[in-house]
């Protein structure tokens, strides 16, 4: 005969043909290494904490935080701004509209509140092009010097 012979193709026992048997393989050991000792401190996951600007401080102990990234467009690949709003729990009342801040992830506060607003140190924005090593020897600039 001249039909064409294919060869056997093993059946598969999953549950996800026909079937609807169970798959059954080896079991595999997998150990899992045991805690040296007890720790108090709970395991440490990725905290994840963002900057942004307080747009609206009305309510009490809560302020909307706008946080902008920038992110690749998904056709173009060209990064954009993407803006979102944040609500933060804001204890003392502190934060007024435009301070740059902080957020902190922690526990759940109420349904939409889950970071805290941590105020950002000032950066020392000292650029000034004169020279402080005259000052430093003792030796007066001319525009210190009395006539």
């Amino acid at each position: 005969m001249w039909l064409l012979q294919l060869p056997s193709i093993p059946k598969f026992s999953t549950p996800f043909l026909h079937g609807g048997g169970i798959l059954r393989s080896a079991p595999t050991a997998t150990t899992f290494p045991a805690p040296s000792a007890p720790c108090s401190m709970p395991t440490i996951r990725a905290m994840k904490s963002m900057q942004g600007k307080v747009v609206c401080a009305t309510s009490d102990k809560t302020v909307a935080v706008e946080v902008v990234r920038l992110a690749p467009h998904p056709k173009y690949k060209r990064r954009v701004r993407k803006k979102k709003k944040y609500q933060a729990h804001d204890p003392d009342n502190q934060f007024k509209v435009g301070d740059i801040v902080q957020l902190l992830k922690s526990r759940p506060i109420s349904k939409t509140k889950t970071f805290v607003a941590v105020s950002v140190p000032k950066k020392d924005s000292t650029n000034n092009p004169v020279d402080d090593s005259a000052s430093d020897i003792g030796i007066p600039l001319e525009s210190q010097q009395q006539a």
